[in-house]
């Protein structure tokens, strides 16, 4: 038979391990919370319209941890089978149109270049491509934008060009500009969704 010594060790450890295995799953419990935390999403949306007919919507999608922003829209009354040249720009102000977002977003002061380029503007989106009917479907990947830290595009502008972005290889100081992407024909600030 076991002493009264031996119960209470016994009854000890016990306690001891049933306190161990509480705080491990309490450990895993908020680990578990916390991992659900970090894999929110920062959601934006903008509303583009102009002086032409070119309206639409443009949503960007961010994972807090800054991984790629997922860039979704559909933008109509643009020309038929047509490439324009697509653009965040560095200010939201449209007092005066989309005249008044200023140039490309280009914290880094490099020249202009397609998305793939390393030598690009953050702003620098490429072109979008029209079906037969001048409507825009698309969904892509940037890794240069953000919705958060030193290059959040928040409270800035997209801009959709008359004409076909050169991606920076026009031959001309313009190209390494604004890729000769020709006049704003649509514009919205991005705001939080």
């Amino acid at each position: 038979m076991a002493s009264d010594n031996t119960k209470s060790r016994s009854r000890s450890c016990l306690g001891a391990s049933v306190a161990g295995l509480v705080t491990f799953i309490t450990i895993l419990f908020l680990s578990s919370a916390t991992g659900r935390q970090s894999e929110q999403v920062v959601k934006a949306v903008a509303f583009l319209s102009g002086n032409s007919a070119v309206t639409g919507t443009v949503a960007f999608s961010q994972s807090v941890k800054n991984g790629p922003v997922t860039v979704s829209g559909t933008l109509n009354g643009l020309d038929p089978l047509s490439k324009r040249g697509f653009h965040i720009h560095q200010s939201g102000d449209l007092s005066g149109g989309c005249m008044s977002t200023g140039s490309h977003f280009n914290p880094t002061e490099k020249n202009h270049g397609s998305p793939s380029s390393e030598e690009r503007h953050i702003g620098d989106l490429g072109n979008i491509d029209t079906d037969e009917k001048g409507t825009a479907n698309f969904v892509f990947e940037d890794s240069k934008i953000s919705l958060n830290g030193a290059f959040s595009i928040l409270g800035r502008a997209v801009v959709v060009h008359a004409g076909e972005d050169d991606l920076g290889k026009g031959g001309n100081p313009e190209s390494l500009k604004t890729g000769n992407a020709g006049g704003r024909a649509a514009c919205g600030v991005i705001g939080l969704a």
